[in-house]
Parts: C-alpha cells; structure tokens; sequence
C-alpha cells in the first residue's frame, strides 16, 4: 500500500474490471479464454431451451418461479418497508412483474437496475406499477431519470445458467458482479433460473461472485454455503 493507493483482489475490484479481463498472475491466460469460449457456446444453449418452452411454457414457468419466490421472501421476513430491485423481463426471462405489482400493493419498495453508465456497477430506481418508462440501455424499458435511486435490501437476478453454490452465468455483460463488489450493505441476492438450467459448474473466474439463493419453477434449488 501507497500513500492514498490501496490494492486489493480482482472480485473486491470488480466494479472496474472489464469481464473479459485476465489476471495473469492469478489464472491461467489459456483456461481463462477456454472458460469464455465454453460460456459463449453455453448461453446459446440455454437461450435455446428459453426458447424451446414456448410462449405457453415460459407463462407457467414465471408463474411457479412466482409462487416459490413469494414464499421464500415470506420465510425470511421479507415484507413492508424492504426495498427490492426486481427486473424488466427480456430474452425470455421468467416474467414477474405480477409479483413485483403485488408486493409493492403490500408495502414493499420495488426499483429496477438500470445502466447508467456502460462497463459500471448498476444503478437502482424507483418503480412503481404507475411508472412510465422510458427505454434504456439495449431498449430495456427503466424508470426514467426523476423516478428516486435507492439502495436495494434485496436484488434479483435472472440466471442463464446456474450451479449449486450459486453462481451465475448471464449474457456476460459483468454487471451485476460489478454491482455487488461496491453495494454496502451487500442485499441478499436471489438468482431466478429455470431448472433445466443448471450446470455442474460455470468454472468461475477472479471476477465471478456468487449470489445467495437460487429459485427455480422448482422451489428454493440452491443457498450459498456460507448462508446455512
């Protein structure tokens, strides 16, 4: 450490680490390019079976994952005055909005992540089942600038793929990992996947971290280690 310089490991650093990034000295450059590739052709995989479902499908699926993820938020006390950051479905996502819409008529603060800034950790505003968005980053649709930003108590995220301590595999943007590196208090973080999505593992890299729980249409399908 320098004078007004501190260093510090790859996923503490991860709000600023592109996630195509290598550190050389901590993973092999060759495995690192091997994991990307497999995760490449992974996501085009999983987007597949997303696909497979159909309209029908992915509408029975949400509502199940629906279901289970009310009653996990209900177990663990999870109710009025809690801010959790939810998500606009894209790319056939399990849909819960219906949800979202429920808890906030139950007290809950809902707010939806938006990219602010491109490569930089998530920012989270206010939503409301009155909002009016506007489009985003990728034409997602977000709360629009003069909607509060709040700091989520909970934070979902929809999982491409998933593994059983609880990393996820996404479009591979780095997101939410850069997200979580500087959230303090870190929420409790919930990965939202279908079953059939899980892998043996993502081989996760310096700048992967996990989430805690895992929802599926199954039920709670996997909780961090270090939460039990």
């Amino acid at each position: 450490m320098t004078k007004g310089r501190t260093y510090a490991s790859p996923p503490c650093m991860a709000a600023e680490v592109d996630p195509t990034y290598f550190d050389p000295l901590a993973v092999d450059s060759v495995q690192s390019r091997d994991v990307a590739r497999w995760r490449r052709a992974e996501r085009l995989r999983l987007a597949g079976v997303r696909e497979a479902l159909g309209q029908a499908g992915r509408a029975s699926v949400s509502e199940r994952i629906g279901r289970n993820l009310e009653r996990v938020l209900t177990q663990r006390g999870i109710g009025q005055g809690t801010v959790l950051s939810g998500y606009w479905p894209i790319k056939g996502e399990p849909d819960l909005r219906p949800l979202l819409r429920d808890l906030h008529d139950k007290g809950v603060t809902i707010a939806l992540p938006v990219v602010e800034t491109r490569a930089a950790p998530l920012i989270f505003r206010r939503w409301t089942p009155e909002t009016k968005m506007v489009r985003g980053d990728w034409n997602i649709p977000v709360p629009p600038r003069e909607a509060a930003e709040l700091t989520p108590d909970v934070a979902l995220a929809p999982c491409l793929g998933w593994e059983g301590e609880c990393f996820r595999l996404g479009w591979g943007g780095g997101y939410f990992d850069r997200t979580l590196a500087v959230l303090d208090p870190r929420p409790l973080t919930i990965g939202i996947a279908l079953t059939a999505a899980r892998l043996t593992t993502i081989y996760p890299q310096p700048h992967d971290i996990p989430l805690d729980l895992i929802v599926t249409e199954d039920g709670l399908s996997a909780e961090r280690t270090a939460l039990t």
